[in-house]
């Protein structure tokens, strides 16, 4: 049977725990064929990232041609988009209906804390996500307003699906809330609250990557936006609890996307 194919557009990670190479392991992980769009060269580990090269418009423009001009790309997931320019190459892209169940993670700052993307060029694409996946520092960065909580992650879940969404998603792995790890889901179908164990790790580097990716392959085999991001958020515990004894790298080390310790 010929698998599913799903596109990722986004940066390269040399460290490989996120962006393109996350996205692609999930992908397959998860029995779908991965496509990419490489939108800016990374230099970074476990520790953080130590330079940021993006790519001229045109070449992003050009590696997308090439895929959708050869593939039946099912679902598109985003991530670091690196510029307005280049976002604004995308939304036109998505304007003309050539993105199909679009995944926006709204990828502004790495986890090590060196910043990305920029703002503008995350608004640029949300107006034609299928589901937008920020976390609760991107929320706030494009809400304008904290999100220290759950009250404040549907705030901002709310304000998000009000400028485009269809669908968004606020992840609350940074979010204090006890031993759970929560996440805000708003829609058409109304505000629901995911509600998984937090796992104790320090290997959560590509974490949101990977949630917006795993929601992507379920989107392209046919699953509703809420059972989706459902899906892919059990996928993503399951990764964060088998890396957790890993010893790669000696920072914030990647997930276990295949199950390799399960």
């Amino acid at each position: 049977m010929t698998p599913t194919t799903v596109l990722t557009v986004a940066g390269s990670d040399s460290g490989g725990g996120a962006g393109i190479q996350a996205d692609l392991k999930v992908f397959a992980a998860l029995g779908a064929y991965g496509t990419s769009v490489i939108t800016a060269v990374t230099a970074q580990n476990t520790r953080g990232v130590d330079a940021v090269l993006p790519l001229p418009p045109q070449t992003v423009t050009d590696q997308l041609d090439s895929v959708l001009s050869d593939f039946a790309v099912r679902a598109v997931k985003t991530g670091m988009l690196g510029t307005p320019a280049v976002a604004g190459a995308i939304a036109d892209a998505a304007a003309a209906g050539r993105l199909p169940q679009l995944v926006v993670d709204p990828v502004l700052v790495a986890t090590s804390g060196h910043r990305l993307g920029v703002v503008a060029a995350v608004e640029r694409l949300l107006p034609y996500a299928r589901v937008a996946t920020p976390n609760s520092a991107e929320a706030a960065a494009l809400t304008g307003a904290a999100v220290t909580d759950l009250a404040e992650m549907t705030t901002a879940a709310r304000a998000l699906a009000s400028g485009g969404p269809e669908w968004v998603i606020v992840t609350g792995g940074d979010v204090d809330t006890g031993g759970e790890a929560l996440d805000v889901l708003h829609g058409p179908d109304g505000t629901t609250v995911l509600r998984a164990p937090r796992v104790p790790t320090r290997h959560s580097h590509g974490t949101g990557c990977s949630f917006s990716a795993a929601t992507a392959v379920r989107l392209a085999m046919g699953d509703s936006v809420p059972v989706a991001v459902a899906t892919a958020k059990e996928y993503v515990t399951r990764a964060l609890t088998g890396a957790r004894a890993w010893e790669l790298g000696a920072g914030r080390g990647p997930l276990d996307h295949f199950g390799w310790s399960a």
